[in-house]
């Protein structure tokens, strides 16, 4: 099987020789396995529902089991964009080139977005009719303009394009999950969220502010890969709990905020965070209410209120950490 470097922009790169020596031998005692795992004859796997990481895309690019990222609604029936194995098909980071057929209009008149971006409307043949005897959400989520009837999806984008012309949407949030401040600046939480928990250390986080003075953020931190951690250093511990209790845990974790941290606006820099050591999962055995949805995305309410104490505990202070 050749070698398959995708670039940002699909295109195959070139690669020094080194760089195929080691994805040679990386071939041969991992990733050859890992195509023997899924079957010996996959030749990509599209995602949707949720952000992938484009850090584990790249590393199954590298594997040649291509991650294709795409999006849609029920409502759309469902796919609007969806990344190829064309040459100048995927480009990662994105949901993909739209559908033949589909026109994506980003709105940015109703809301307060960042450049080039808005709320991301649907025109095509498999967008709905409309909910059944239901006007008044019709009214909401339809709206006409230049003469076309558009779909409103209620998240938040832009379009990328490629040297070839070729336009690719990228998803950046959920309009209902922008986060305001005290002082009036909007906040996307999710590429903050997807960008942070690349690290390994990081299971899952949530980004808190909305009508606070500052940025904070609740981790639940990746059990297995703290406790190496720990023994590395040392520590001694039973549980997680007790893992996140540890001074050298609580430098370890500011020291991936701080790392991350420069890659936002001011006003997005998470200034203080939380250990979490309960997990969030999509169900629990003794009926609590659950922290994640079936497709692992945030229930961003149950967990405010879940933590509230926690919460509380990181705005106590009115000062803003500089």
């Amino acid at each position: 099987m050749g070698i398959k470097a995708y670039g940002q922009l699909g295109a195959i790169s070139e690669i020094s020789f080194g760089a195929k020596l080691k994805w040679s031998i990386a071939d041969k005692l991992i990733f050859s396995k890992w195509r023997e795992a899924l079957g010996g004859r996959v030749k990509g796997i599209i995602t949707g529902a949720a952000p992938c990481s484009v850090k584990i895309m790249r590393l199954f690019n590298a594997a040649s089991i291509p991650i294709l990222e795409g999006y849609g609604l029920t409502e759309t029936s469902p796919t609007l964009t969806v990344n190829t194995l064309e040459m100048d098909g995927i480009m990662l980071g994105t949901t993909g080139p739209l559908l033949d057929g589909i026109e994506i209009l980003i709105d940015t008149n109703v809301g307060d977005y960042n450049e080039d971006e808005g709320e991301i409307l649907a025109h095509g043949p498999n967008v709905m009719i409309g909910y059944f005897k239901k006007p008044e959400i019709n009214a909401q989520v339809f709206c006409m303009i230049n003469g076309k009837k558009w779909f409103r999806t209620g998240d938040i984008g832009k379009l990328i394009q490629e040297p070839t012309g070729r336009e690719f949407l990228k998803i950046t949030d959920r309009k209902k999950e922008l986060l305001k401040t005290s002082g009036g600046k909007y906040v996307a939480p999710a590429p903050i969220e997807n960008r942070v928990k690349e690290d390994f250390l990081i299971e899952q986080m949530m980004v808190i502010g909305d009508r606070q003075k500052f940025v904070s953020a609740l981790i639940l931190p990746a059990e297995e890969a703290l406790r190496n951690y720990c023994t590395k250093k040392g520590l001694s511990c039973a549980n997680l709990n007790e893992m996140i209790k540890h001074k050298k845990s609580q430098k370890r974790y500011q020291k991936i905020i701080d790392k991350y941290n420069p890659e936002f606006s001011h006003v997005e820099e998470i200034k203080k965070f939380r250990l979490i050591a309960s997990p969030w999962l999509p169900l629990h055995e003794d009926g609590a209410e659950a922290e994640l949805t079936p497709t692992l995305k945030l229930k961003r309410r149950v967990i405010r209120e879940k933590y509230k104490a926690e919460i509380a505990k990181m705005y106590i202070d009115s000062a803003v950490p500089s």
